[in-house]
């Protein structure tokens, strides 16, 4: 689906169905999420922004909420389409490296997901549960790059997959966040530090009980 407004019949002379409105409308308003602040970003400009009515925007999305979590699913999904592949070429850490480069030639995907955090936190909201799925899909992804990972001798033997998913995801968002609040910060050069040490750290725990557990 291209970029295209639909804004009269398509080249073949038939009027756009219901699916092509609704792709021109979520385009629209990835458009107006890339080109705008979280909260200048209404039903009124994505409608703008696809040539359309605001009653057709509506008819499709009644509330705002159904409008951002189509976006992010959409987006984020097209988004990591284009990258799961590299966790099993590369493992889980050069997946996620290869996200935070993406992420620094177009941080507005990043944006949006972090302008709608404390959404997703929020017992009972509407929003909320399909939004946690959006970071519990990312999760298990990390996690299972990491068995793979295991599995490969890529990682140690004694790495718990999940563990080792929360702590990378931690630093993936972590230092995200920090660099979107720090201008100047360098992510990447961050990013490669802190994976070296958690890798090492790996390494040398893998075998080794718990200071707890002696």
């Amino acid at each position: 689906m291209s970029d295209t407004l639909l804004t009269g019949p398509t080249p073949n002379g038939h009027e756009p169905s219901g699916a092509d409105i609704w792709n021109a409308i979520v385009r629209a308003a990835i458009r107006s999420f890339r080109e705008r602040a979280f909260h200048e970003v209404t039903l009124e400009t994505v409608a703008d922004g696809a040539g359309l009515q605001l009653a057709a925007v509506r008819a499709r999305f009644p509330t705002w909420d159904d409008l951002v979590v189509a976006t992010v699913q959409v987006w984020n999904a097209e988004r990591m389409a284009a990258f799961v592949p590299l966790a099993e070429q590369e493992g889980a850490a050069g997946f996620l490296r290869a996200l935070v480069r993406a992420n620094l030639a177009d941080p507005s995907l990043v944006r949006l997901l972090t302008a709608v955090v404390n959404i997703a936190a929020t017992p009972g909201h509407p929003m909320a549960e399909a939004l946690q799925k959006q970071w519990i899909r990312f999760h298990t992804l990390v996690e299972r790059a990491i068995a793979r990972d295991v599995a490969a001798g890529r990682e140690p033997d004694g790495l718990d997959p999940a563990r080792g998913a929360e702590q990378l995801v931690a630093l993936y968002e972590g230092l995200q966040l920090q660099a979107m609040v720090r201008p100047g910060m360098d992510l990447l050069d961050a990013w490669d530090h802190a994976v070296a040490r958690l890798r090492d750290g790996w390494s040398q725990t893998a075998a080794t009980a718990h200071v707890w557990e002696i």
